[in-house]
């Protein structure tokens, strides 16, 4: 069979959705979902996705990093994969990740309906991106392209102090065999996800759907202020040397260098020691998490930021240390799948509408290494990680839709060796 870039009458948009309320039914509930990676009910979900599968010719296992693979077969080895991922933050929405694993079921299901495909399409649900559990975000994708630090993650635990080796391990997932993963990328030519906004700016517009440019680049990393902790009610203000006061004036700093470059900045968590009201903070933590489209930019913003901590801690008579978390460039998409998915939105909903995103996705990750695209939904009122999360059903229809055309569109370049 040939593919064909106009809307496959086999594609269901309504039965993604259907879908997707099935796994809200199974996973979910008054206090949002229940997906944590490497939990029970995660795996109940995954368990829903493989019973999806049944009669359809495909082949399904599980990689060395615990991603699961479902493998439609082509005439040609050349794959586009897609996908995104079952797994959820704790009491978090029904959409986050489950639109792009649903979307792709149903990519899966019309080409089947349709024949052999001309390229080989596989589904992935990629393990563990949300990173709720052990704080290392898009653990599956990185795997298949490299880029895990091994010690580092021997090195996690979860708030209950369980070992991320152990807890991998019960899964069939060794951590000094992740590499295994990296032979799922040997025929791969394109990558395509469809996933909700998370953010309140295609609804702010009165748009359903758009194309995504890129992903942000993101510098994550922990500032220690430390100053000397002293009475609250003996030591006088002029003559303390307060790590929190440092921390905020950093804090207030950050704020306006990501203004200033049209990037954001946030400061997520601080602790103070010895954390009692009777006393002067003698230490301070803090993390920093900057995002911006353009690397310079992103740069810039991480250059003032060091040259802001230190003025900040000079200025309460304190130190400044820096602990990495994590790093990713900015991602900006494949041209040829960029005009791809403008076409399709364009068929779509009328309009030329793209967003770079703001949030890390698998496609960051996998757009190191192949051509990559993505295509948002709208997000009610911009909320994600949250029960509230929502999108109307006109919207996901309209993105599975644009999704699929999108799909074909690959497959019709794969064809071609354009990609």
């Amino acid at each position: 069979m040939s593919a064909t870039s106009t809307a496959s009458t086999a594609y269901s948009p309504a039965r993604v959705v259907a879908d997707l309320r099935a796994l809200a039914d199974r996973t979910g509930g008054p206090e949002g979902s229940r997906r944590l990676a490497w939990t029970p009910e995660w795996l109940s979900a995954r368990t829903l996705l493989r019973e999806s599968l049944t009669g359809l010719p495909v082949e399904v296992d599980e990689d060395e990093a615990g991603n699961v693979w479902v493998v439609l077969r082509g005439e040609r080895p050349e794959t586009l994969v897609v996908g995104s991922h079952l797994d959820s933050v704790p009491k978090g929405g029904w959409l986050d990740g489950a639109l792009g694993v649903m979307a792709g079921l149903e990519l899966i299901r019309s080409l089947a309906a349709e024949g052999i495909p001309p390229v080989t399409v596989a589904l992935v649900d990629w393990a563990d991106e949300e990173g709720a559990r052990f704080s290392r975000s898009l653990f599956g994708s990185a795997a298949c392209v490299g880029t895990l630090d091994i010690e580092v993650l021997r090195g996690l635990t979860d708030k209950e102090g369980a070992k991320l080796p152990e807890i991998l391990a019960q899964h069939g997932v060794d951590i000094d065999n992740l590499d295994g993963a990296r032979t799922r990328m040997n025929d791969v030519k394109a990558y395509v996800e469809v996933h909700i906004e998370q953010g309140p700016i295609l609804e702010s517009m009165g748009k359903g759907i758009c194309t995504v440019t890129g992903t942000k680049g993101i510098e994550r990393e922990r500032l220690i202020f430390r100053g000397q902790a002293a009475h609250a009610g003996t030591m006088p203000m002029e003559m303390r040397r307060d790590s929190f006061r440092a921390a905020s004036r950093f804090a207030l700093a950050i704020a306006e260098i990501g203004e200033r470059h049209q990037g954001v900045t946030t400061v997520g968590h601080a602790q103070c020691w010895p954390g009692v009201v009777t006393a002067v903070a003698g230490e301070t933590r803090i993390t920093m998490d900057m995002r911006h489209i353009d690397a310079g930019s992103l740069q810039a913003m991480f250059d003032e930021a060091h040259e802001a901590a230190a003025a900040a801690a000079e200025a309460e008579g304190c130190t400044i240390e820096w602990e990495h978390i994590f790093r990713i460039p900015p991602m900006p998409f494949h041209p040829a799948l960029l005009e791809a998915a403008r076409t399709s939105v364009r068929e779509v909903e009328g309009h030329d509408v793209e967003l770079p995103s703001g949030a890390l996705h698998d496609a960051s990750e996998m757009a190191r290494e192949v051509p990559t695209v993505m295509i948002f939904s709208s997000s009610i009122a911009g909320l994600s990680h949250t029960k509230e999360e929502d999108t109307p059903d006109e919207h996901l229809h309209m993105a599975a839709d644009a999704f699929d055309r999108t799909c074909r569109r690959a497959i019709d370049l794969i064809v071609a060796g354009e990609l």
